[in-house]
């Protein structure tokens, strides 16, 4: 096969990185998107707007102590062995994506291409108001999400589930996982690509590799307290 002359040999080469690269945002902003950061609890501000005829020494239900107050840095939720093991030729230093509130909600992603080989690995943490908040966003996620199953013994309550994707003859196989612990969201989305062969990794592979990062966010909650 005649090879191409260097400049646009990379150029073929790099074009569908920065198409996989728009796609992979859109992936991630999808149904398992950051909530609004507003996340006041009506229920709460009508509660202390009418407190004058209940007993005020009595604290209510939402104002109860959050197990987590704040999200921890993103970037060392995975471990530069994991990094290194799913996204190979990544900067193992992971890059933080700019967030309204760090208090509520932080995202660290690492993307590489590895000759025509391609991963791209996103982990989020989101902090709400109580464990209530958290359970009804894991749940309206879930649902949107159909097709995959819970993972046992990650955070309070775990789902992963993985989707093949097809476009311009390009297949792309994408997981996804979120685990709630207490008030908190942990939320991962790893996906792949072979750029020489059209084809994406298989579903084992992608979900292993899924997993295992969510599991490292997970601890990294308890130890950034």
């Amino acid at each position: 096969m005649r090879e191409l002359p260097l400049p646009l040999a990379l150029t073929v080469r790099l074009l569908p990185v920065a198409v996989l690269a728009s796609a992979g945002w859109a992936l991630s902003s999808g149904p398992f998107a950051a909530t609004p950061a507003d996340e006041q609890d009506p229920a709460r501000n009508n509660a202390a707007a009418s407190g004058s005829g209940s007993d005020e020494s009595a604290p209510s239900a939402s104002a109860a102590a959050k197990a987590y107050s704040q999200a921890p840095a993103p970037c060392s939720g995975i471990s530069e062995k994991t990094v290194k093991s799913l996204v190979p030729e990544a900067k193992t230093a992971g890059q933080e994506i700019t967030s309204t509130d760090k208090a509520v909600r932080r995202t660290c992603s690492w993307n590489a291409l590895k000759g025509f080989d391609y991963r791209w690995l996103d982990v989020s943490y989101e902090i709400k108001n109580s464990d209530d908040k958290a359970l009804t966003a894991y749940e309206q996620r879930v649902k949107e999400k159909s097709g995959g199953g819970a993972v046992p013994g990650l955070g309070d309550t775990a789902y992963s589930v993985v989707n093949l994707t097809t476009e311009d003859k390009q297949q792309t196989r994408e997981g996804a996982v979120i685990a709630r612990v207490s008030n908190a969201l942990v939320v991962v989305t790893y996906n792949g690509s072979d750029f020489e062969s059209k084809k994406a990794p298989g579903t084992d592979e992608i979900n292993k590799g899924a997993i295992r990062a969510a599991k490292e966010a997970v601890a990294a909650l308890d130890d950034a307290q």
